[in-house]
């Protein structure tokens, strides 16, 4: 049977993913696409929606994953930006939004992770969230993993760093209650996906 194939346009969202299923001892391959996302707050629908296209894109089986990041607080719009977190500019100009929160005391945010997996046949969808709050400024340094630029401004909750000052062994083992989307996904692709495909074959 084929690899399935991770579709994304950000190669630092592949190499963390890859990490999680070589732990797995399962093999996946990477395909650099940047999907349409429809115009809409919705990040399961989004993600089914690129899912489809990546399969129509591939004809294989396929999974996507997309993040949104919502901000309790963010000045005449509570839950900015969410789905829109890229067509924003939220995470390519994060000096902006330290700007427009600079007066704000309650800095608390989370991401919502939404990973969908589809056969061809049917979608199957995994979810992780991370609470935490924004720094008051930009702090870490480049890393080649980081998903988003936002890594330079989220601090975990129970955490005094962002994820851009950790170490790799620090957000990995990180004790913030965070659930992982690609962990979730993995546990079933595992252990019921490929252990049915199995059955059915005998």
């Amino acid at each position: 049977m084929k690899n399935i194939v991770y579709v994304t346009g950000n190669y630092g969202k592949y190499r963390s993913v890859k990490k999680y299923f070589e732990m797995n001892d399962l093999d996946i391959d990477f395909y650099k696409y940047d999907l349409d996302e429809p115009d809409v707050n919705d990040i399961e629908f989004i993600s089914r929606m690129k899912a489809k296209e990546a399969y129509d894109l591939l004809q294989r089986p396929c999974f996507v994953a997309d993040s949104g990041f919502y901000i309790d607080d963010f000045p005449n719009n509570p839950g900015y930006p969410g789905a829109f977190v890229k067509r924003s500019g939220v995470s390519s100009n994060i000096e902006k939004l330290l700007d427009d929160m600079k007066n704000v005391v309650n800095r608390a945010c989370h991401f919502l992770d939404c990973l969908t997996f589809f056969d061809g046949d049917n979608y199957y969808t995994f979810y992780g969230k991370s609470e935490g709050e924004l720094a008051m400024e930009k702090r870490g340094v480049h890393n080649s993993d980081a998903k988003s630029n936002l890594w330079y401004l989220f601090i975990p909750k129970n955490c005094s760093k962002t994820l851009a000052e950790m170490t790799e062994e620090e957000r990995f083992n990180r004790q913030d209650g965070h659930t992982s989307a690609t962990e979730e996904f993995i546990n079933w692709y595992k252990n019921e996906y490929l252990h049915k495909k199995t059955l059915i074959k005998k």
